[in-house]
């Protein structure tokens, strides 16, 4: 969110997922959009029909490379520099919407200078993608608008990744493919209620609604609603958090609905982290790996178990309807909270419903103060929706950016922190399957989707499977710096020579593993997507003679 928060004044994505299908161009970049947002991709796919252009940037080969117009095969890592590539030939052939530029953005001098940086010639040198290829794409970009950008954590989940995704965005507006219809920068969120989690002030520097909290009025604000003085220092990330807690720094954590022990970088550091906590709870709706590390367990109830609201990637708030009463002891999330700060004495947690708590979200988040359980009956609402008049707002930034002007931002290339070398001679990146989801706490439980996936898969091109002896099938060792993981080869020229890929759905073969706690200084985002191992083939020992 940081990145558009800088250029726009808002992280969330700008337009609607119904809107997609009107672009004439579709960049999609280091995004697996069929796999990891199959209704999403199920759109891409129909504007492709429609007569869209389709850019797919992505160092794998992953589905909508078939259905691509320009397919940018670039390097891990070099998403800045490709980037910055496509402008500096958009501004040499006079391409960008020199209108837009001049009434909505800022900076603008700035970025066309540090454009010098980037002859294509570089470009090609650093990204591998040929220099020919990156001026192909930025014609297409900017000649067919609306032109709309798709993201997700293939360029967020690096340590530049707030960089890359001002990058997108100094693009969308140099080409002036932002506030209209089948335009925008959207980045996809990987789970449903992540942009609902942050809306309300899930984040270690905001109370709900991003109000800073180091804005003496927001204090002031919800010191008044709440009853009680709060610190205007912002509070740890998860970065920060486990660190921490591995060196005596942090002595409780109370962890709700994660399961970091696979999710996090340097998994084996995480929980010899949670193991040096004095008392460690978890609240979550299965017993996972981290939940197997607690002192105390709450039973959470399912989504179908409850009442609430999503909101998903497109700001769209959502009711969510009890369908069956909660197994067992298990507890709506927020009755479970509510009891906890109760218990420990705490003012203001009296709520009776998930609908009394919406209403306090409405009263002190002015972008959900129109939003109430009775208008969602008659359908869902997008945000900003600041009264109850308001029908809700599909597209931003539609006359003027939420921060005033569009900020153009000049970029430096920073390379991935970990590169190969000789002992550790390939990169590891993550990616994620369509028929497993995230750590796999709820699908592996899944027969059916088991069926379909049910193991990890090392995808490894065919000739760095020969120089190493690899048949598709063997079982092999990946090991990088930080420790080793088993699983099958999957022997596929959809992973570039010189890099492999693997998700991290199975506890069996756990790859956080093996990647790096490298962090972006800014979003705290860790670099899942570029870590250097080496892969050594399991050979069986050969049987005793007779």
């Amino acid at each position: 969110m940081a990145g558009l928060a800088t250029t726009f004044g808002s992280g969330a994505m700008t337009n609607s997922i119904s809107d997609i299908v009107d672009a004439r161009c579709i960049l999609a970049i280091g995004t697996n959009t069929t796999e990891a947002h199959p209704i999403i991709g199920m759109n891409v796919r129909r504007a492709v029909r429609r007569g869209a252009k389709l850019i797919v940037a992505n160092p794998l080969e992953i589905g909508l490379v078939h259905d691509a117009t320009i397919w940018l095969r670039h390097r891990s890592g070099t998403d800045v520099v490709l980037l910055m590539g496509m402008m500096k030939v958009i501004v040499l052939e006079g391409l960008m919407d020199i209108s837009f530029i001049d009434k909505r953005c800022e900076n603008y001098d700035a970025l066309k200078e540090s454009l010098l940086d980037y002859p294509l010639n570089l470009v090609e040198e650093i990204t591998g993608v040929p220099a020919e290829t990156v001026a192909a794409a930025a014609r297409i970009y900017a000649e067919n608008s609306p032109a709309s950008i798709l993201y997700t954590m293939g360029i967020t989940q690096h340590t530049h990744g707030t960089d890359n995704v001002m990058a997108v965005a100094n693009l969308a507006m140099i080409t002036g493919n932002i506030g209209k219809p089948g335009s925008g920068v959207n980045p996809l969120r990987g789970q449903n209620n992540v942009q609902g989690a942050c809306d309300v002030g899930a984040l270690p520097n905001v109370y709900p609604g991003y109000q800073s909290v180091s804005d003496e009025k927001a204090q002031q604000k919800f010191e008044a609603a709440w009853g009680t003085k709060l610190d205007p220092k912002p509070g740890m990330t998860l970065s920060d958090i486990i660190p921490a807690a591995h060196d005596g720094g942090i002595k409780a954590i109370y962890l709700v609905g994660e399961n970091p022990s696979l999710s996090d970088p340097d998994g084996k550091h995480v929980r010899e982290a949670l193991r040096r906590l004095d008392f460690f709870a978890v609240q979550d709706i299965f017993l996972s790996e981290t939940a197997l590390l607690a002192d105390v367990v709450l039973p959470a109830c399912s989504f179908a178990e409850k009442d609430g609201t999503f909101t998903n990637t497109e700001r769209r708030v959502q009711r969510v309807r009890q369908a069956i009463e909660p197994v067992g002891d298990s507890k709506p999330d927020w009755w479970i909270i509510c009891q906890v700060a109760q218990r420990m004495g705490a003012k203001g947690f009296d709520f009776d419903s998930a609908e009394s708590i919406m209403e306090e979200i409405a009263r002190l988040t002015p972008s959900y103060g129109g939003i109430n359980y009775k208008r969602l009956e008659s359908g869902s609402l997008q945000w900003p929706c600041p009264t109850e008049e308001h029908p809700g707002t599909a597209i931003l930034h539609t006359e003027i950016f939420s921060r005033g002007k569009g900020r153009f931002v000049p970029l430096t290339y920073k390379p991935p922190v970990e590169m190969p070398d000789d002992e550790y001679p390939l990169v590891l990146t993550t990616h994620r399957s369509l028929f497993q989801y995230h750590t796999g706490t709820m699908t592996r439980k899944v027969r059916g989707l088991n069926i379909f996936r049910k193991e990890e898969l090392v995808a490894i091109h065919p000739a760095d499977a020969k120089s190493l002896d690899i048949s598709d099938g063997e079982m092999v060792r990946v090991i990088s710096r930080r420790g080793d993981v088993k699983a099958k080869a999957l022997v596929t020229d959809s992973s570039p020579e010189g890099t492999i890929a693997m998700t991290f759905h199975f506890a069996e073969s756990p790859t956080n593993e093996l990647t790096n706690p490298a962090y972006d200084p800014v979003a705290k985002t860790p670099e899942l997507k570029v870590s250097a191992v080496r892969v050594e083939k399991i050979r069986q020992a050969a049987a005793s003679p007779a």
